[in-house]
């Protein structure tokens, strides 16, 4: 199983996870040609997209769903609180998500959770191809013990570090944004994704990314001091998901 990111951030997410001739698409904030042109810099051409997940209904996240679903007809997974929201339009082939019941697609295992987030129905995912497992959390306010049990033991982790609480604090959002930020059903902070490494199994841990990172009140440096300082690892062991060119292939 091999995964990347196409770009990650307020400006737009997506992800690609890939085991032999699957390769599933999740989220896509980018527009239809902005995201053709991303892709082939990691050697794919849309048509080899299997399917796409979606995580939840913010524009960051599917500004580019409905085309890409238009254009090549590949089916898109969203939970029903999602889809209920009509921001993804027509969709050729829409197959709704029980975050309680897992799903099999090609030669991934899937099974979503739901996260605290202020969406309709927002949901996250682990990957598994029967000897690993690799975790996704963006866009949570905070973490749950349901979190905690669905990333536990997992072999890689996308991980959203989204502020620095600090520089959160002192940065130039207006306060009613600061606070929609670091609620609880906002962003993950540095201080809480850490958290979260202290509180699951990481004795399998091949890989961390810290993920959709503020441009105004995060930096790499303050996330990866706080993910390694949670592991007890170098921090240039931890990876980082860029907005303009996200990560590129990583191997389980």
């Amino acid at each position: 199983m091999r995964f990347a990111s196409l770009g990650s951030g307020s400006k737009g997410n997506a992800t690609l996870i890939q085991e032999g001739d699957t390769c599933l698409l999740i989220d896509s904030g980018f527009s239809l040609r902005e995201l053709e042109r991303r892709l082939a810099r990691l050697g794919l051409t849309a048509d080899q997209i299997t399917a796409v997940l979606v995580t939840h209904e913010h524009g960051d996240h599917i500004g580019g769903v409905g085309p890409l679903a238009r254009k090549h007809g590949m089916p898109v997974w969203t939970t029903r609180g999602t889809m209920a929201g009509g921001q993804l339009g027509r969709l050729p082939d829409w197959r709704p998500i029980d975050v309680h019941e897992p799903l099999a697609i090609g030669n991934l295992a899937v099974q979503a959770y739901p996260v605290p987030h202020d969406a309709r129905e927002p949901c996250q995912f682990v990957f598994g191809n029967g000897d690993v497992r690799l975790g996704l959390l963006t866009d949570a306010g905070g973490i749950t013990a349901h979190i905690v049990e669905r990333l536990d033991g997992v072999a890689a982790l996308i991980l959203e570090c989204n502020h620095d609480e600090t520089l959160l604090a002192e940065g130039p959002y207006p306060p009613a944004l600061k606070a929609r930020v670091g609620g609880r059903f906002g962003h993950l902070s540095n201080a809480q994704a850490a958290e979260l490494l202290t509180r699951i199994d990481t004795g399998a841990l091949q890989h961390v990314i810290a993920a959709h990172l503020s441009e105004q009140n995060n930096t790499a440096q303050h996330a990866r001091a706080a993910l390694s300082t949670a592991l007890g690892c170098h921090a240039d062991w931890i990876g980082v998901a860029d907005q303009a060119n996200g990560f590129d292939w990583r191997a389980l």
